[in-house]
């Protein structure tokens, strides 16, 4: 019986300062190579999620931006994608810029992941998200037409409760939605994905992909919820949220504590 781990990123396989510690990066790197199947689920792209766990060098495939996509991280071919139905997308966008408040809009724009924005219309908290991002995939937009350009596959917004939250309850029945505050900077995000990108569906649709009858989660926020649904065992983190610790089958140690690694290590056959 083969057996999937998949781990959360921020707040559960990293660590405060927002990367892995050599410690937990040897120890995944040594049961990648016992064949333990190994991923993380993260809200963040590839691109950020890689650039924070440097030190884990084995190969295996990431669920990213909510469970958005799947990707090789080795070949970064697109295992499986979860993107919104023609349209969908630019519905939403098109009445965020009626109201004068413009997302950060994730797509793929002549086949390369890009994240795009209207420089004149974001608001400062987005502005100084923006600035932590400066990469390749940045694309500057003159309008919404070229804002609502590419596949998109997620809807990013940074903002006050008061502008995000009417937005939250009109889309929340329709397209997967989190509404919460980010754990380092304590801004008020809005993220909206199709109904399939999911943590839950991604972990499911990749365990079908390698033939994995169990799957084991580890996490630490209330995004992490419906993984430890669809999962056999789940554990959180002790500076996990306390909704989660009820849900899962034990508390570990903390993130600081490469809590998610000591279990790996001692458990895993």
């Amino acid at each position: 019986m083969k057996t999937l781990y998949v781990s959360d990123l921020d707040g559960t396989l990293l660590r405060s300062n927002e990367k892995t510690s050599a410690y937990t990066n040897r120890v995944i790197n040594d049961l990648v190579k016992k064949v333990m199947l190994f991923s993380y689920a993260t809200a963040r792209s590839s691109y950020t999620s890689c650039n924070t766990v440097q030190g884990m060098t084995a190969a295996f495939p990431i669920i990213v931006y909510n469970g958005a996509f799947i990707k090789d991280q080795k070949s970064g071919e697109l295992i499986v994608r979860n993107f919104f139905d023609e349209g969908a997308a630019q519905k939403i966008i098109t009445e965020m810029l009626r109201r004068d408040f413009c997302p950060i809009v994730y797509a793929f724009v002549g086949g390369k992941e890009r994240f795009s924005y209207i420089p004149k219309i974001i608001n400062n908290a987005e502005r100084a998200f923006i600035q932590t991002r400066k990469d390749e995939r940045e694309r500057v937009c003159k309008s919404g037409e070229e804002l609502m350009e590419g596949d998109i596959f997620y809807i990013s917004c940074i903002g006050m409760p008061e502008v995000l939250e009417p937005f939250f309850e009109k889309y929340r029945a329709v397209h997967r939605c989190y509404y919460q505050r980010d754990i380092y900077s304590g801004e008020q995000w809005l993220e909206i994905m199709p109904e399939k990108a999911s943590k839950a569906y991604a972990v499911k649709q990749l365990a079908a992909l390698l033939d994995c009858s169990r799957i084991i989660a580890f996490g630490d926020g209330l995004n992490d919820m419906e993984m430890f649904d669809i999962a056999d065992e789940c554990y959180a983190v002790e500076n996990a949220v306390d909704d989660l610790k009820r849900k899962a089958t034990a508390v570990i140690l903390s993130n600081n504590d490469d809590g998610v690694a000591k279990w790996l290590l001692e458990h895993y056959i």
